[in-house]
């Protein structure tokens, strides 16, 4: 009996501290650590109010973006798209229990800290779009359960860590558009579960490894505008258009299109050549330069002699083809009737000093100004992208966009992005537009592309797609000129979140209209018919669909990411993340399908039913439920028929769906919405 008292007892001594102890030290711990962590993601504390040092159990659901397991331990952090602006607290690596770090799409800067190595339960670190530099910590090796890594669109620099290739579990590694440079490590072929590599958009040299190409479950490799060089492997013919190699100079082999075979030497070389293949600027390291060796009874200076009649025959040539190309640009350019308002000497000024700009008398005939480094219309008659009386019938000259924007006066100006800014104009004819100014910069800078991109724009003609007038662009300015019609009634964020009467409330009948002709606008972009290829438009929003005079919706900015450069168009994605409207799959794929605007256009009607810019939970759940209060706008005051709200509620949820498979393709939201709103049509 004393035994099992002593026993009892012992056993007593061991569960106290378990069941007292436990709660209070993780609840201080867990706090305190989490306001540090707040501190240096919010410095500000502009986004994580809810974060609060009073907080009595964070895994409660009070502190946003914060989930945790049974035990009260942080698992997934899931601040995406929230605009913070500082940067990430090494603190992160004593979250032992976090599976899903997602900070993509903000502002943050500074390094990434090597600590989050010691984050070993971690399985997806999504840092991408953001302003992070540095290096890649070479302790991320150590993260034997990381899955997804995300670093893309930041400024990172120094070579990727050989440390990778022990990520065995990793599916995705996303490194594009960053400034690293050195070799692509070996080791990335020891990644068997790899599924997409991307690291285009740097400053990598040498060769391919050839044992990227031997990876079982590899869909999609970009190594595209990187100087890389060397023989590339056969075996990415499998990958089909998921091998994506372009812009890089020093490539060759065999079966691909678009490469030049290979010398002997290139064939022969396995390892990184950190000059590419073209090392003819280093010093030779098998032979002096005083050395006069005997090659085939010819001495290195015997051989000498025919090379310096090539470089004279050589120069030769590229002088007659510079008299010929001036000769063939002056007889362009009389044929075309291209003039220009001002000489060689006077340039055209910024948007922001036009208004010092002299005037001269406007030109009657087509003005275009191009530098010399950047004339999509040189490429015009050889590639047949535009016709003759296209031309004439679409361009503008700088004077009349001038005239037209009052010298792009401020009084104006609509809008401003990073990229672009938008004025009001009136054209000669009385004709009311809109004018998008676009940095040349901010431009493909493949001419025969920016060709094709106008070329899609000109096509798309459609009752529900803004119509575009013309373009125009400028050397000396710059920026080139996308003019469209004005609409006047704003676009569909103006009547959303209208609160104490400010703003105007769209009654039930315009909702299912304004609905339906964005299903239109896209299932015409979406359908291949009359020649026009399909097109994916990428970034669909609110902000993007515009309501004319007569409340019909006009989906803008449809085909304008074929005529931007790839950094632009995916800076632009920044607010519809942060808004909710883009596809969860593209976080993992990097691409935008169909299904990815079905998936915008599903946020849109939520937005559209309840008359809220930002979509809840609670807005879905009443939609799947059809409880009206909860997704359906009071602004309606209940002036609305419930059967078709909760049918369009229906739709919102498919659309919306996680996974792409289920939702539908826009014919059939089309005939769902056919069913649900005719009578009205």
């Amino acid at each position: 009996m004393a035994f099992i008292s002593l026993l009892t007892l012992s056993l007593t001594l061991l569960i106290i501290p378990t069941t007292f102890c436990q709660p209070t030290s993780r609840n201080t711990t867990s706090v305190s650590l989490l306001m540090t962590i707040k501190s240096s993601l919010d410095p500000q504390d502009l986004v994580l109010s809810s974060w609060s040092i009073n907080a009595t159990d964070p895994c409660n659901g009070s502190f946003e973006g914060l989930a945790c397991n049974e035990n009260g331990q942080v698992v997934n952090i899931s601040l995406q798209g929230k605009g913070l602006s500082g940067k990430i607290p090494p603190e992160l690596g004593q979250l032992k229990s976090l599976s899903g770090l997602y900070l993509h799409f903000n502002q943050l800067h500074g390094v990434v800290p090597k600590e989050l190595a010691n984050l070993t339960e971690l399985s997806d670190l999504y840092l991408n779009v953001n302003n992070l530099s540095g290096g890649i910590p070479p302790e991320f090796g150590d993260l034997s359960n990381l899955q997804v890594l995300q670093l893309c669109y930041n400024k990172l620099t120094g070579s990727i860590p050989t440390q990778l290739g022990s990520l065995h579990k990793l599916n995705v590694l996303a490194l594009q558009f960053n400034q690293l440079t050195g070799a692509i490590p070996a080791s990335l072929g020891e990644l068997v579960t790899l599924t997409r590599l991307d690291l285009s958009f740097n400053h990598l040299f040498g060769s391919i490894p050839v044992k990227l190409a031997g990876l079982p479950t590899l869909k999609i490799i970009d190594i595209r505008n990187n100087s890389l060089s060397g023989n590339v492997p056969l075996a990415f013919k499998r990958l089909d258009e998921g091998f994506q190699y372009a812009n890089n100079r020093g490539l060759c082999g065999i079966g691909f299109s678009s490469l030049n075979l290979c010398s002997d030497s290139a064939q022969s070389s396995s390892s990184p050549k950190p000059f590419g293949t073209d090392t003819s600027h280093l010093p030779s390291k098998d032979i002096p330069e005083s050395a006069n060796v005997r090659q085939n009874g010819l001495t290195r200076s015997t051989k000498s002699q025919p090379a310096v009649v090539i470089v004279g025959v050589f120069g030769l040539i590229v002088a007659m083809a510079v008299v010929g190309f001036f000769t063939f640009s002056w007889y362009r350019r009389q044929k075309q009737k291209i003039g220009s308002t001002f000489d060689s000497g006077d340039s055209r000024l910024s948007t922001e000093q036009i208004k010092e700009v002299r005037r001269r008398s406007a030109s009657p005939l087509i003005s275009l100004e191009y530098s010399n480094s950047w004339d999509p219309l040189a490429k015009q008659q050889d590639t047949n992208s535009f016709s003759q009386e296209v031309l004439e019938s679409y361009m503008y000259n700088l004077d009349e966009v001038e005239s037209a924007t009052q010298y792009f006066s401020e009084l104006n100006l609509l809008g401003k992005s990073s990229f672009s800014a938008i004025y009001k104009g009136v054209l000669r004819d009385g004709s009311i537009v809109a004018i998008k100014c676009v940095s040349k910069m901010s431009c493909k800078s493949d001419e025969a592309e920016f060709l094709k991109g106008l070329k899609l724009l000109t096509s798309l003609k459609h009752e529900n797609l803004l119509r575009i007038r013309g373009f125009c662009c400028s050397k000396g300015r710059g920026e080139c000129f996308l003019i469209y019609d004005f609409v006047p009634n704003g676009n569909l964020l103006w009547y959303l979140d209208v609160k104490d009467g400010k703003g105007k409330v769209l009654d039930w009948p315009t909702r299912k209209s304004i609905i339906r002709g964005i299903a239109k606008g896209i299932e015409y972009l979406h359908r291949n018919k009359n020649g026009k290829p399909t097109l994916v438009h990428r970034n669909i929003s609110a902000e993007k669909v515009l309501i004319d005079q007569h409340y019909h919706p006009l989906l803008s900015d449809s085909g304008i990411h074929k005529l931007l450069a790839d950094d632009i168009v995916f800076s632009t994605l920044k607010g519809s993340a942060a808004m909710g409207y883009l596809a969860p799959e593209y976080t993992t794929t990097g691409r935008f399908t169909e299904k990815s605007d079905v998936y915008a256009f599903g946020m849109i009607i939520f937005q559209i039913l309840s008359g809220k810019s930002r979509i809840t939970q609670l807005n879905c759940n009443g939609a799947e439920l059809s409880r009206f209060e909860d997704f359906i706008d009071v602004n309606l005051a209940g002036k609305f028929k419930e059967s078709e709200a909760a049918k369009l509620g229906e739709v919102a949820l498919l659309c919306t769906h996680e996974s792409p498979d289920y939702r539908p393709d826009i014919g059939m939201v089309m005939q769902e919405l056919d069913d649900i709103i005719v009578a009205d049509f």
